[in-house]
């Protein structure tokens, strides 16, 4: 909650510090101050970067020795052998775009603000262990294994990342919420400028 609230003033800060350049500007008809503005790539970088999707939610798995086939093998190994255990952690997520990528570039016209910026992927991922909840069935033979699950939650980190990163729904909401704060940035000069935001060179539609 601390660290949100430290982006958030963050991001006021820049975007006050900008319209405050761009008042001086119209008041002393400083072209150059405003164009200084429009094309500061670190502006940019640093809001791209304030602007990062934070997505929370659970990850569960199973894992089991036995089928549920209704074979009397089958039954026999569910009675005195089995291993059955289910996982579910809740996972704390954050989408955005490497701030320390090249990709970056600002261009800017008479007429069109041009920001190219790499592509939206999973920036972060965590598991909150000491909020697991595991529940387990076993055998008469078998006894409580730690180990076990310790190898269930190295295989649902490595499962529910894999997951994450091939989300599309994600990398989309982390695209939209960086134009639209890019949109409030530059809107002092959207009247007589055209902003276009572009995501590994393909243009993005900017919503109202």
């Amino acid at each position: 909650m601390i660290a949100n609230m430290k982006r958030f003033l963050r991001f006021l800060i820049l975007v006050g510090f900008a319209l405050l350049l761009f008042w001086l500007g119209k008041q002393f008809g400083s072209k150059n101050v405003n164009q200084e503005i429009l094309s500061n790539s670190m502006i940019v970088k640093d809001i791209a970067e304030l602007a990062s999707l934070e997505v929370q939610g659970n990850a569960t798995t199973k894992r089991s020795n036995v089928e549920n086939d209704g074979g009397w093998m089958n039954n026999m190994k569910k009675a005195f052998v089995e291993n059955t255990v289910w996982v579910t952690i809740p996972y704390v997520a954050k989408f955005g775009i490497d701030v320390d990528s090249q990709n970056f570039k600002v261009d800017v016209s008479d007429k069109k603000i041009v920001v190219s910026l790499p592509e939206p992927k999973l920036l972060s991922y965590e598991l909150r262990v000491d909020k697991m909840e595991t529940a387990n069935r076993k055998g008469m033979l078998l006894f409580s294994d730690d180990e076990t699950y310790t190898d269930v939650q190295k295989q649902l980190y490595r499962e529910s990342r894999a997951q994450l990163e091939g989300n599309k729904l994600y990398a989309n909401q982390s695209k939209e919420k960086i134009v639209k704060i890019l949109r409030e940035y530059y809107k002092p000069w959207l009247k007589d400028h055209e902003l276009v935001v572009e995501f590994g060179g393909t243009k993005m539609p900017l919503l109202d």
